[in-house]
């Protein structure tokens, strides 16, 4: 008996999708996730905290970024919400108020891990981003405490260092400033 064949989901798919899920649209199929766990949560926010000053705001570092936090990407037919992403301003100088979506890609995604998106964050989402010339790509694996730091060559992925523990590091494209791993963890307990 053969499949059937499955409905390529839209962005009313997304629409519907229960609040407290993270709906996106991956090479077609509808992905719900549960909003991120407190481990998640913590290591996305400390990030943002530490990058935002001296590449948002240009205090401490030399700006020119915009980053935000889980902005809805909607990408060649796909949908993706990264936990964190930056654009160069020169790319984008002005946030319009016509969509509630982004249709330009980022110049940077940063991926929190979790046990349940890790492996369709390496698989699904790192080859929508490449395909989508995205340049840098972190992984954030607050359980492990890790940071991967990855660069996009062509279509494929170089991984330009593996960071972990409470290391101070430099990594690309943010390598301005040192980051201090530990703040990434500092509120997470195992």
């Amino acid at each position: 008996m053969a499949d059937p064949v499955r409905r390529r989901a839209t962005y009313e798919d997304v629409l519907a999708a229960p609040e407290h899920m993270v709906a996106e649209i991956l090479d077609g199929e509808l992905v719900l996730s549960p909003r991120p766990a407190k481990p998640h949560a913590a290591a996305a926010t400390a990030l943002g905290e530490e990058l935002g000053p001296p590449f948002k705001r240009g205090k401490g570092g030399p700006g020119g970024w915009i980053i935000l936090f889980e902005p809805e990407l909607h990408l060649g037919g796909d949908i993706i919400v990264p936990d964190l992403a930056g654009w160069r301003r020169e790319r984008m100088p002005a946030m319009t108020t016509e969509l509630p979506y982004f249709t330009l890609s980022p110049d940077w995604a940063g991926e929190v891990i979790s046990p349940s998106t890790g492996a369709r964050d390496r698989a699904q989402k790192l080859a929508i981003y490449a395909r989508e010339q995205v340049a840098h790509v972190w992984l954030i694996d607050p359980l492990q405490r890790t940071l991967e730091v990855l660069r996009r060559e062509g279509a494929q992925w170089l991984i330009v260092a593996v960071h972990r523990g409470d290391a101070k590091v430099r990594a690309e494209p943010f390598d301005a400033i040192e980051l201090d791993l530990a703040i990434l963890w500092a509120d997470v307990v195992l």
